[in-house]
């Protein structure tokens, strides 16, 4: 839509325009990022190694940070974080010999990575 302005007005025109263009992409990522930290947590979850299957349900999503422009989220396992290493990269065993490990964690990271890049190009209009 246009609008008329001045020569005077021009840059406050322009920055408003930046300004609203900026508001709307910022709540576009914020929505792509929570969308990314829950596919994630879907995602370990599935793949997880399942014993009991108390260590596939203590995966969650938290916000670690969230400012007007910004969001960060981190997805942990609540009460299972000691082993996730364990799990994921293979151990030693007591009485020797080793334990494979299950990739389940970077996996996840990767494809919520691209994931994550494609909607953000997609609802910017890239």
């Amino acid at each position: 839509m246009s609008e008329k302005c001045t020569i005077d007005n021009l840059a406050k025109t322009i920055m408003e325009g930046l300004q609203e263009y900026a508001d709307v992409a910022s709540e576009d990522v914020k929505t792509a990022v929570r969308k990314a930290g829950k596919n994630v947590k879907t995602e370990i979850s599935a793949n997880a190694p399942k014993r009991t299957g108390a260590y596939a349900k203590s995966w969650a999503v938290k916000t670690q940070k969230e400012t007007a422009n910004s969001l960060e989220v981190v997805v942990h396992s609540k009460n299972r974080y000691q082993i996730a290493h364990l799990l994921e990269h293979g151990h030693a065993k007591r009485g020797g010999g080793r334990v494979a490990g299950i990739p389940h964690i970077a996996p996840a990271e990767e494809k919520a990575v691209k994931q994550l890049e494609e909607d953000i190009v997609k609802k910017l209009g890239g």
